[in-house]
Formats: structure tokens, C-alpha cells, sequence
């Protein structure tokens, strides 16, 4: 029975020895790598329930201001942002309802082009008081509005000339005469 189980290996405990440290070493690996993903989960889990603390926050202060700004630019009117799904905010669509004066609520996407500029101006000024910034830069924000609409922007816009400075590219007289500086660009032809 001897003889059959083959020669006997002389290194065998040595090499047992080895293979034991061996696998202590990738057990201990193991539990390192198990206790970092569990730590990684759970700070995942504390960021994503702060963020949305906060983004239900910031989203609250946004949605009144957004409120305040429509009725200004519109003269009356009502607007709203609705989270399309409640539970899971962080990856919800947002949609933005209106009803100008004088119409009846609807999406952003029926309304006219002017009146869906002045919605988008109206978001972006509540964006703004939000989160205000030292500098901004508007291109031909102004060119789908009508006259009295020029003047309702300007005069929103003045109130942020507190808090920042807005560099306005523009063709429409209104919004020059309202500038602080003015510099002009030409083309040749």
C-alpha cells in the first residue's frame, strides 16, 4: 500500500507551509476587498440620500423663484416645475408647465417661440438668483421677443446688476440703450 501511494516528498511541508501563508494572505485580501466595497455602498448610499436632500431643496427654492420670474416676464400668468418621478429624484426628468396670461396650463413645447424664450429666461433667472454667479454671458437671448418683452427682460435683468456682471451680445436697440458699456463689433461687408 505503501509503494503505491508513490515516492514520498520530502519538501511536502515545507511547501504546505508556504501555500497555508498563501492562503492567509488572499483570505485577509479577501476581507480587505469585502469591508472597501461595504464602505464604498454605504458612502455611496450617504451621498445619494444628501444629494437628494439638497437637490429637493435647491429644487424647491428654484421652482418658487421660477414662479416669481414667470409672473414678472409674463405680467401675470402661471408656471410650474414638476418632477416626473417623485421617488427616485436624482434621475427624474423635470418638466416645466405654463399658462401666460390669458391661456389656459400647458407644456413648455406648446407654447409659441416668444413665449417659450421668456419661460426659458424666466428658469434661467431663477436658476441665477439660486445659485448667482460673478459674470454672465447671454447671446441674442432677447432676439424672439417682442418689444414690451424687451423691457420686461431689461428690467428684470437690472435687478441682477447687484449681484453680477452680464455681458449681453445683442442686435436689439432696446437692450443697448440699457447698457452700462457699449462695444461694438462689425463685420467688413
Amino acid at each position: 500500500k505503501v509503494e503505491s501511494s508513490g515516492p514520498v516528498s520530502l519538501g511536502s511541508v515545507e511547501e504546505y507551509d508556504e501555500l497555508a501563508k498563501r492562503s492567509e494572505f488572499l483570505k485577509t485580501q479577501q476581507e480587505d476587498l469585502i469591508k472597501s466595497r461595504d464602505d464604498l455602498k454605504a458612502t455611496i448610499a450617504q451621498i445619494n440620500r444628501t444629494a437628494r436632500t439638497q437637490f429637493r431643496e435647491t429644487f424647491a427654492t428654484i421652482r418658487t423663484e421660477f414662479q416669481v420670474y414667470f409672473t414678472k416676464l409674463f405680467n401675470g400668468g402661471q408656471a410650474d416645475l414638476i418632477l416626473l418621478n417623485e421617488e427616485d429624484v436624482l434621475d427624474s426628468g423635470i418638466e416645466i408647465v405654463a399658462r401666460p396670461p390669458g391661456k389656459r396650463l400647458q407644456s413648455i413645447s406648446l407654447l409659441s417661440g416668444g413665449e417659450r424664450a421668456i419661460t426659458a429666461i424666466a428658469l434661467l433667472f431663477a436658476l441665477f438668483k439660486v445659485r448667482p454667479s460673478p459674470f454672465c454671458i447671454l447671446d441674442e437671448i432677447d432676439a424672439p421677443l417682442d418689444e414690451a418683452n424687451v423691457d420686461r427682460f431689461t428690467r428684470v435683468l437690472e435687478e441682477f446688476l447687484s449681484l453680477s456682471q452680464f455681458i449681453l451680445i445683442t442686435h436689439n436697440k432696446k437692450t443697448i440703450t440699457k447698457a452700462d458699456s457699449l462695444y461694438g463689433v462689425t463685420m467688413e461687408q
